[in-house]
């Protein structure tokens, strides 16, 4: 399994036989799984420091091996698009445009009653050095029933939401559409401060309390 460009919360990287857990990244069931958003750096074992950082979560088996394994971390995101945000930890940045017909990885950070405005972190595989502001707007959020969308259970502030470029916009947002399948809320964390999973195309559900919020849910990898 070739490693991801960028890795969500919980993804799979892989076993613990191929790859020792660094930073951003931890350990469960003898794999290992991000544990942030960002880019995925793999560290060959004579590059690797002395005193090498360990998992974020102790392992439940042994690992085989693991001086001999190379490292993976993941990049952490520092600050935001006023700041000339950055990744921290893992890799060069990266300066990108986003495109029409570009896909990106949007983090939503305010909310209207006809439009959901987001600050776009990825372009396609590219993390951006500056993150760029976009919209979602109310007929863009999915292909049907586009009357009848509202924003409020479709988006939530600090949802991570996979979506398309399809205009340039103005001077100061891209306008993107979630009107697909494979487009939509990938991340989402509930009320409760706890991170959820998609259990349909409209709603997520939290292990812990058991309660299900409403979104427009991206199609599960």
């Amino acid at each position: 399994m070739a490693l991801p460009a960028l890795a969500l919360p919980g993804q799979l990287l892989g076993p613990t036989s191929k790859y020792s857990p660094g930073p951003g990244t931890h350990i469960f069931d003898s794999q290992v799984y991000a544990s942030i958003l960002g880019p995925v750096t793999s560290i060959p074992p004579s590059k690797r420091p002395a005193a090498s950082s360990t998992s974020l979560t102790p392992s439940s088996a042994p690992l085989a091996n693991p001086s001999n394994l190379p490292t993976l971390s993941i990049a952490r995101h520092a600050g935001g698009a006023a700041s000339g945000g950055s990744w921290a930890v893992g890799g060069a940045e990266t300066s990108v445009l986003p495109e029409v017909d570009a896909v990106v990885l949007a983090k939503v950070t305010r909310l209207g009653t006809r439009q959901a405005t987001v600050e776009i972190l990825v372009v396609g595989d590219k993390v951006c050095r500056e993150g760029f502001q976009g919209l979602v707007r109310r007929e863009d959020v999915r292909a049907t029933e586009k009357d009848r969308v509202k924003i409020a259970e479709s988006f939530r502030v600090g949802d991570v939401v996979r979506g398309v470029v399809i205009s340039l916009g103005d001077q100061s947002s891209y306008y993107l559409s979630t009107a697909s399948n494979e487009l939509g809320v990938v991340m989402a964390t509930s009320e409760a401060g706890n991170q959820m999973y998609p259990i349909s195309w409209k709603e997520f559900k939290d292990p812990k309390t058991g309660t299900t919020e409403t979104r427009k849910v991206a199609k599960p990898f």
